[in-house]
């Protein structure tokens, strides 16, 4: 399994929107409090809310407590536009987190220091004027390409109505 990390996210249809792939996954989704939005049907109701309830969530009051918890995943990379090693140079491995910043911050100075440069990823992009990917986007791909490594779990070919 992968873990999801949303260090204080602050936009409730980026939560949603990773809520949905980590559902569609079989990904676990920490959120790492303060969020910028309160957890309810109106913030979610388009991006997710009806996956909400298929979804492997934890919240955790501060960054603390996730170190704590018995839930929290072996290893984290720490996605961030401040280190050059790229994702597809990461070895991933099952039960593995990967930590996202908040929209507006990103990840604060004190966790790239405790999670360290060896822990650090970035997904490349060609455009070197422009600062980094939506959140939502950033997640997916960093989580498709840990999933491609460790496989996917696939769900049974049976059509919904």
């Amino acid at each position: 399994m992968i873990h999801v990390v949303l260090f204080q996210p602050e936009i409730p249809q980026n939560t949603g929107n990773i809520g949905r792939m980590c559902a569609l996954t079989c990904s676990r989704l920490h959120l790492i409090h303060p969020l910028g939005f309160v957890i309810n049907d109106r913030n979610l109701r388009r991006a997710g809310m009806d996956y909400w309830k298929s979804l492997d969530v934890h919240e955790h009051q501060d960054w603390k407590a996730f170190r704590n918890s018995p839930v929290a995943p072996r290893r984290l990379w720490l996605f961030t536009t401040k280190t050059t090693r790229s994702f597809w140079n990461v070895n991933f491995a099952s039960d593995d987190g990967l930590v996202f910043g908040s929209e507006s911050a990103g990840a604060p100075a004190w966790l790239h220091e405790e999670l360290g440069e060896d822990f650090r990823t970035t997904i490349p992009h060609a455009n070197g004027a422009l600062r980094s990917l939506n959140l939502s986007t950033a997640a997916g791909i960093g989580t498709y390409e840990a999933l491609r490594q460790v496989g996917l779990p696939i769900a049974s070919a049976v059509p919904t109505q």
